[in-house]
């Protein structure tokens, strides 16, 4: 994150004697990105942080994925996806490559502790609410947050059980998950012309302090899955400051940028991470040219794979696509796309759009995964044919 936190309690200076009530020393843990030349923080844990008494393999079922081949562009329509399980062990993988990982998931359970140390998460709230409770603290969730989970944060999902199931699209990336860079001043303040400000993002407020002995947590890396058990419960942190930490953000919250004419999609841009950028769709006003087209010009995007998750809204230059709430689509680099015919002409007048999507785009192609080949709808190639 861009700015600087304090929360609980800490020392006045850093790596200096912090006793805790019965005169033994706080645990300092530095937790830091790209070898502790980017964003950090310091966290004061009540028992030692490395305190581990086993650590075992886990058998974790593979995903495999296939390339997109014959080239097509796709839609994927996940509210057909089986529900069950929770957020951290039942994702269906839709596509990945080498920089990320893009999963659907839907059920009611709460998860176990998980860290990924791969990289980082991004879980985008469709439906439902809960908790995301984590060594930092706790924050809460609701359809329409981003919640940005950095890497090997310890974290799990708590599921309110009277609401509906959570609904959720996952972003997993090889790389560190931050506001695009032209959003920044040279010191990392959030500039005027950026859609949202530091007001908007929220990580936790209080510690969140958890009692426990031989506590196990699941550990996603590059090898596999492994599940570490500590001494101590992980969440004793009785404070910490730093730049790094988990935080939502909710798209309610972005500001669109408009003009005269039809606006090109970097102004929707989010995040960023390695080989990966994310855009947020939200209710605008329609380009206010006299003769301006709202509805977008056929475009290629010749160096990325468009994913467009279409969360709820009228989507106007998808009529008669298929396109509904909770699909997916994917336009490979490769393939021009466009809107639906008739779309253009009656998208003319209209002064304003109630859509609500989040489109990721990639820079290396996406391979398909299971949950891809379980909910595509086959005819979407076939649908720019007019009078079909």
């Amino acid at each position: 994150m861009p700015y600087y936190r304090t929360v609980g309690e800490v020392p006045p200076k850093r790596h200096t004697q912090f006793r805790q009530p019965d005169g033994s020393l706080y645990a300092e843990e530095l937790m830091g990105e790209e070898g502790f030349s980017f964003d950090s923080a310091l966290l004061y844990h009540a028992h030692s942080p490395t305190a581990l008494r086993s650590i075992e393999a886990v058998e974790a079922e593979v995903q495999d994925t296939s390339p997109n081949h014959p080239l097509r562009p796709r839609h994927f329509k996940t509210h057909q996806l089986k529900a069950g399980g929770d957020v951290v062990t039942a994702r269906a993988v839709l596509l990945a490559n080498e920089d990320c990982t893009v999963s659907y998931f839907v059920g009611s359970d709460s998860s176990g502790l998980y860290k990924n140390a791969t990289g980082d998460e991004m879980v985008f709230i469709e439906q439902g609410t809960g908790t995301l409770e984590t060594v930092f603290g706790a924050i809460r969730f609701e359809a329409g947050d981003y919640l940005i989970i950095p890497a090997s944060v310890i974290h799990r999902y708590e599921v309110d059980p009277s609401a509906e199931p959570v609904r959720a699209l996952i972003l997993e990336t090889r790389g560190h998950i931050g506001p695009p860079r032209r959003y920044l001043s040279r010191n990392g303040q959030l500039l005027e012309h950026a859609p949202f400000c530091e007001r908007d993002f929220h990580g936790p407020e209080t510690p969140l302090i958890r009692d426990g002995t031989n506590v196990e947590v699941l550990v996603k890396h590059r090898g596999g899955m492994t599940q570490f058990v500590y001494g101590n419960h992980p969440f004793d942190v009785i404070g910490w400051d730093g730049c790094l930490y988990p935080h939502k953000f909710s798209i309610h919250d972005f500001e669109p940028i408009t003009g005269r004419v039809h606006q090109p999609p970097p102004v929707h841009q989010t995040f960023e991470a390695p080989g990966v950028v994310v855009c947020s769709f939200v209710p605008r006003l329609f380009d206010y040219h006299p003769d301006a087209i709202p509805a977008p010009y056929n475009h290629a995007n010749v160096d990325s794979d468009e994913v467009l998750f279409y969360v709820e809204g009228n989507f106007m230059s998808r009529k008669g696509a298929g396109i509904e709430q909770g699909s997916v689509s994917l336009h490979p680099a490769g393939h021009t796309h466009g809107p639906q015919p008739g779309s253009v002409e009656a998208s003319i007048g209209k002064k304003g759009t109630e859509e609500l999507a989040v489109m990721i785009d990639t820079f290396r192609p996406l391979d398909m995964g299971p949950g891809a080949k379980d909910s595509e709808d086959d005819g979407y190639a076939w649908t720019w044919l007019e009078g079909r």
